[in-house]
């Protein structure tokens, strides 16, 4: 390391724990100034090009963050696997069943009798994650398990299989924040008649998870058509989970379910009926706790507000759903919102109407063709064209249980398509939606088919993420004042997608530098950054994207095994002092068979995912590690014996930020010091966050924190005593052990070995100890440690406060 790694033997041996112990008093410690974080941004990652790539969840991205002071630190990112939906971590009654079976009304595993056995379903389909702000003490996380794409013997099993949820109970670690499940249990929905095909979902303001129920089951057609799906689903669902398909009836499903989890970890169920029937993606409530809006997923969907009586209480409201006057087409479109009120209710009538057995020919009198006093409209559930007239005394049951049929015959624009995540930015009044297709009932209707064409855009497969402005002072089409401060007024494209006109090397139909078909959308205040995660078939990979709100930057953070679609997504802020991005994906390598795929061997590619995951076999649930906290953040700079422009500043500096290296003093870090063994036992500790398992071995080893540290480094394989029970913590570290200590911290840190060798490339290779030989060259390799000017490397030299600062750094910052 040229001349800054000569021994200055005039320097002053440092205090035995200075590097390990703050010189700060608590009460000093205390009254310090903390720093704030001025931006974020994040650094993408390419897309994968190997077989292996293609297969793994990984990310390689980073992010960096401008402190107040003026300096910035590069974090490093990670994908941390929680576990998959297959394995067998949940507790019910008394026996551990995969974490994605689903349970009956009576909470038995539900058995897949499509082969001999009695095998459990097992969904594939891990979906939304509410991580719950702590409870008691306690960190909760609800998981959705959307739905099993095939059975054992292999057939479709979409729709067929009642849902589940699961509660996650997670010990924290307190140094780095690592989440581990401690316990699993399954969510009983059994006083609500069952869970339907949960999509997306959210934390309230209130610290409870919004569930949702998806792609409602056709009321019409399972009245009429005994071979529908509507009525073939809705059969084998309440076979399945009442035991009688007696019990089938379309309008138990649709809904918002709302769990709560209590003190003592149990849950309470609620659906709320007062906010619609409808294909519910997901409810994401706004600031003032009453005002919502929903994704409604499926081809000619409908945009619906709801506006709760009281604050933290989804059990009553009013129903709204919106008329788009389009104003533009460029960059996805854009638009004004009216607002039409469908109703008011209480979750309590409607339960009360649709226990009364209900059923769609009571709600309304259909046409087979136009007929006066009938309205022409055409919505997702249906798939056409039909003609309806509400029956006398029936619109609130039109309102709650047909909320799209109703809404568009009261005009409201039922020609969204693929209506999906829906998330807030409140400190600008934003929502945001993504439109993961916008053709179909978006594009113009051309041929003069549909009864209206609000929506006339440009056909993008790929999708866009629009933004809703919002205001208050707001009326609704019939003049009427709406409470609420936050309606969407406006809405205009944000983020869009770009079609390819033929597939590239690796079946990518859409643009890999864009996202394609944005699904789940998750914001962060903090970072003001709004994260999206894709569902597209146009990507082979699907990705999790950050989009910065201000800067405009678009970066790739994530990529899920092909054929995966990209799940769970939720931006957490903070959770006893650490962020988290929680990510999931779902049914891997589905769909791979349609693909044109020539950069690498397809059928090698389908064959690893098959062996290494299993092609929707099951999902995975984890999240993205490494987000810097905004609630435990570093102290200013105030070293003024290493200044901006010493040769050290850089990576002191760094691991001031990190919290790994302290100064002796709150205005002085000493960098002639002399290193004791242990202080650089305990840097490197820090900067793999180990954690002891046991007491440490070494007698001279007394202070608590020192022990701990040393502890850690030594059952990770670090360092070394200088005999069974001495370390000589106190004793000054030399240049070739520091050179051992670091390249056994590299392998521990990245999992290679280092090439053994019987000599270096300096010229006084033969003072360095046989011993050290290897993990100096090694060091010397990756630029950890340099010679001197003469070629020497000096191994007994002793080491300063600046010079294990510089080597600290770089292994913190390799790879």
């Amino acid at each position: 390391m040229k001349k800054k790694w000569i021994n200055k033997k005039s320097a002053t041996v440092a205090l035995a724990l200075a590097l390990t112990i703050p010189a700060l008093t608590p009460a000093a410690a205390a009254e310090s100034k903390h720093l704030s974080i001025d931006s974020v941004q994040f650094n993408g990652m390419d897309t994968p090009k190997t077989i292996d790539q293609m297969v793994d969840t990984y990310t390689t991205a980073s992010v960096s963050v401008k402190y107040s002071d003026g300096r910035t630190k590069t974090f490093p990112l990670s994908y941390k696997r929680l576990f998959k939906s297959e394995d067998k971590i949940a507790t019910n009654k008394g026996e551990l069943i995969a974490a994605g079976t689903p349970i009956d009304v009576n909470g038995n595993p539900i058995i897949d009798k499509s082969v001999p056995g009695n095998k459990h379903f097992v969904s594939d389909a891990p979906d939304s994650n509410s991580f719950l702000k702590s409870i008691n003490g306690n960190l909760y996380m609800v998981t959705h398990y959307e739905y099993d794409t095939f059975d054992a013997a292999g057939k479709s099993a979409y729709g067929l299989v009642p849902a589940s949820m699961s509660l996650t109970k997670f010990s924290q670690n307190e140094k780095t924040g690592e989440l581990k499940p401690e316990k699993v249990t399954k969510i009983d929905f059994s006083d609500v008649n069952g869970l339907w095909i949960p999509c997306n979902g959210s934390v309230s303001p209130w610290n409870t998870h919004l569930g949702s129920e998806e792609y409602e089951p056709d009321a019409r057609t399972f009245e009429t058509d005994a071979s529908s799906s509507a009525r073939t689903w809705t059969e084998s669902f309440a076979n399945l989970y009442f035991g009688d398909k007696a019990k089938a009836n379309p309008y138990f499903y649709g809904y918002i379910p709302e769990i709560e989890v209590k003190g003592d970890g149990t849950t309470k169920v609620q659906k709320h009926y007062s906010t619609g029937r409808f294909s519910h993606e997901l409810m994401k409530v706004m600031p003032d706790e009453r005002t919502a809006f929903f994704g409604d997923d499926g081809s000619y969907t409908t945009m619906f507000m709801y506006v709760a009586d009281k604050k933290r209480d989804l059990s009553a409201g009013t129903l709204y759903a919106a008329k788009f006057h389009q104003t533009g087409k460029e960059n996805g479109g854009s638009g004004n919102l009216e607002w039409i009120k469908l109703g008011h209710a209480t979750d309590n009538e409607v339960k009360k109407i649709i226990d009364s057995g209900i059923t769609f020919s009571d709600i309304f009198e259909t046409s087979d063709a136009p007929k006066d006093g009938f309205k022409a409209i055409k919505q997702y559930s249906y798939g056409k064209t039909e003609y309806l007239k509400v029956k006398p005394g029936m619109e609130k049951a039109a309102a709650f249980l047909e909320s799209r049929r109703y809404a568009a015959m009261l005009g409201a624009t039922s020609e969204f398509n693929k209506m999906e995540g829906v998330t807030l930015n409140e400190k600008d009044k934003k929502v945001y939606v993504a439109i993961a297709d916008s053709s179909k009932g978006m594009e113009q209707d051309t041929k003069g088919q549909d009864p209206a064409d609000d929506i006339q855009l440009p056909k993008r497969s790929s999708g866009v993420t629009y933004q809703l402005d919002l205001s208050g002072n707001h009326r609704d089409l019939n003049g009427d004042k709406i409470d609420s401060d936050y309606v969407a007024g406006a809405m205009s494209g944000l983020i869009t997608g770009e079609d390819l006109p033929k597939p590239d090397g690796y079946g990518n139909t859409a643009n890999t530098d864009k996202v394609a078909s944005g699904d789940n959308l998750s914001y962060s205040e903090d970072m003001r950054t709004l994260f999206i995660g894709e569902d597209s078939s146009q990507h082979t990979n699907n990705f999790v994207w950050a989009y910065n709100i201000d800067t405009k930057k678009l970066s790739r953070i994530l990529s899920v095994p092909a054929g995966s679609e990209s799940t769970g997504l939720l931006s957490t802020g903070d959770r006893n002092g650490f962020s988290y991005l929680m990510s999931n994906f779902q049914h891997p390598g589905d769909e791979l068979e349609t693909k044109n795929i020539t950069a690498v061997d397809k059928e090698a590619l389908e064959k690893e995912i098959s062996e290494k995951i299993g092609i929707a076999q099951t999902g995975g649930i984890g999240y993205i590690s490494g987000l810097p906290s905004f609630t435990k953040l570093p102290s200013p700079y105030q070293f003024k014996d290493v200044p901006k422009g010493h040769w050290a500043y850089p990576y002191v500096s760094d691991l001031q930020l990190s919290n790994i290296a302290y100064g002796e003093t709150e205005q002085s870090y000493a960098p002639a010091h002399h290193v004791t063994r242990a202080q650089f036992a305990s840097l490197l500790t820090r900067t793999l966050n180990l954690t002891a398992k046991s007491a440490v071995p070494f007698k001279d080893v007394t202070n608590k924190q020192t022990a701990n540290e040393i502890a850690a480094a030594y059952e990770a394989g670090i360092v070394k005593g200088k005999s069974s029970d001495r370390f000589e913590p106190t004793a000054p570290i030399t240049r070739q052990e520091m050179a051992q200590m670091v390249m056994n911290a590299y392998e521990v840190k990245t999992g290679n070995k280092i090439p053994h060798t019987s000599s270096t490339s300096f010229t006084d290779n033969g003072h360095i100890t046989k011993s050290f030989v290897s993990a100096v060259q090694a060091a010397s390799e990756l630029h950890f440690v340099d010679g001197y000017k003469d070629g020497s490397f000096l191994p007994k030299d002793i080491v300063t406060r600046a010079q294990a600062a510089k080597v600290v750094d770089l292994l913190l910052n390799s790879k």
